[in-house]
């Protein structure tokens, strides 16, 4: 397995910039690098039909969020509720608005992004908190602004997926509306970094061991956090009655093996989760579709399988 020429570029070009590993920075100055970065190397020029910026009240204040209606849009959508990467720390609805804007598009789909709180000033479990207030709201609403509320999924990359995996849990055990699907995109399901690509691709890739150490460090309050199934879900005591789920993982990434255990579980457990694996990808790729191919056919997977679920 060789290492994607076009995600080498990502890595070669910031090294030949210089630019400061986010771990070095304080949380304000990751936030601002981050936003920075995502902006120049995302999708782009991606059109829409409207976007309409909401605030949502939540258990801890207003939850901004940018709902999509996709281009030509002229009848209830199914959606799907999004929840953006970064490590609980950085990353916002403006960082994947390109990406949301081509998975409504491609849908067709209405996109809820959430800007959940993140660390270091409202640590775990407000992000837990904000998203399932969010996809509550959306079940609730979400007909005023021309989505299908019979229809409604959820998913996110790394962080924003272990949220997904979460707040199915959580409606699954509140026994409220559960999804109808979960896009799990390189989902983080467990905090003890122990499994063998953890080791692996502890450095070099660009989610560095230093680095998650530095989200955990800012996003959870205690170590015992670690060991809370709505920080690691894949401890949850069980994952049967779950909505069936696409899992997609990356070649050189560490969170690959817990992404994949966490599907394993899913399907020795009677849930459905379908794995698929982009083998040349770095962590982050499908985010990186200004410069990188492969995140327009993670999208487009992810898409289809979200049609199928819809369809059922």
């Amino acid at each position: 397995m060789a290492l994607d020429p076009q995600a080498k570029w990502v890595l070669d070009i910031a090294e030949e910039k210089g630019m400061p590993p986010l771990d070095e920075l304080t949380p304000a100055e990751s936030k601002a690098a981050y936003e920075e970065r995502a902006l120049t190397l995302t999708f782009k020029d991606v059109d829409i039909g409207k976007t309409v910026d909401v605030d949502i009240p939540g258990p801890l204040g207003d939850i901004p969020i940018r709902i999509y209606h996709p281009v030509g849009m002229t009848a209830p959508l199914p959606v799907l509720v999004y929840y953006h990467g970064g490590g609980w720390v950085i990353g916002s609805r403006n960082t994947h608005d390109s990406l949301c804007r081509l998975i409504a598009n491609s849908g067709p789909f209405v996109v809820v992004s959430v800007d959940y709180r993140m660390g270091p000033e409202a640590p775990f479990p407000a992000a837990v908190q904000d998203s399932v207030a969010a996809f509550n709201w959306t079940v609730d609403n979400i007909a005023k602004y021309n989505g299908d509320p019979n229809k409604i999924a959820v998913g996110g990359d790394s962080a924003g997926g272990n949220l997904s995996a979460v707040v199915s849990l959580m409606a699954r055990e509140a026994k409220t509306y559960l999804p109808k699907f979960q896009w799990l995109i390189y989902p983080a399901t467990q905090m003890e970094m122990t499994t063998p690509s953890h080791e692996k691709f502890s450095e070099g890739y660009f989610l560095t061991r230093s680095l998650m150490e530095y989200f955990q460090r800012h996003y959870l309050q205690r170590e015992e956090d670690k060991k809370d199934w709505r920080a690691s879900p894949i401890l949850a005591d069980s994952l049967a009655g779950l909505p069936p789920a696409l899992i997609q993982t990356a070649g050189f990434d560490p969170l690959q093996d817990e992404a994949i255990a966490y599907a394993n579980r899913m399907n020795e457990e009677g849930s459905e989760a379908r794995h698929t694996h982009y083998e040349g990808m770095l962590h982050g790729f499908i985010n990186l579709g200004g410069v990188i191919d492969k995140a327009t056919d993670c999208v487009n997977e992810g898409v289809v399988a979200l049609r199928d679920a819809f369809s059922r």
